[in-house]
């Protein structure tokens, strides 16, 4: 064992995995909020738009998916010594909840350049008031 440790590939056999697969927090977002909207940016390299979905629901949960092809695997006779783009399958899923004062049927989506934008408009209309007073009486 003692040689082991001497060896040069130790670290890829002790550390965490060079390679991850590409999922759920490792598609990286910025979420920026503007006076008239909430605008998300989250990388999807590789991917096009018929990969990706965004998706409301539950009411105010904005989903957002992507799909990405499996790499073609090289011939037999070739040795991978590193593989940390990933030769897997490219998906991730993030997930946010809007806040209440957002115009859910305006939300607009495009990608470019590797980067999916998601525009959800703000409501400027005054929502109604969630508080509800209840008349205290004597007897019920």
């Amino acid at each position: 064992m003692a040689d082991f440790f001497g060896h040069p590939f130790r670290r890829f056999v002790l550390s965490p995995p060079v390679f991850r697969e590409w999922s759920g927090s490792s598609a990286l977002m910025d979420w920026l909020e503007s006076p008239t909207a909430h605008i998300f940016k989250i990388n999807v390299p590789g991917l096009s738009r018929e990969n990706i979905k965004v998706q409301i629901e539950d009411g105010n949960l904005l989903r957002i998916t992507g799909e990405g092809s499996k790499e073609e695997q090289s011939g037999k006779d070739t040795v991978w010594h590193v593989a940390e783009r990933g030769t897997g399958k490219a998906d991730f899923s993030r997930e946010v909840e809007l806040p209440e004062n957002v115009k859910l049927e305006q939300i607009k989506a495009h990608v470019e350049n590797g980067v999916l934008t998601v525009v959800v408009p703000k409501d400027a209309s005054p929502k109604a008031n969630k508080v509800r007073n209840i008349n205290i009486t004597s007897k019920l």
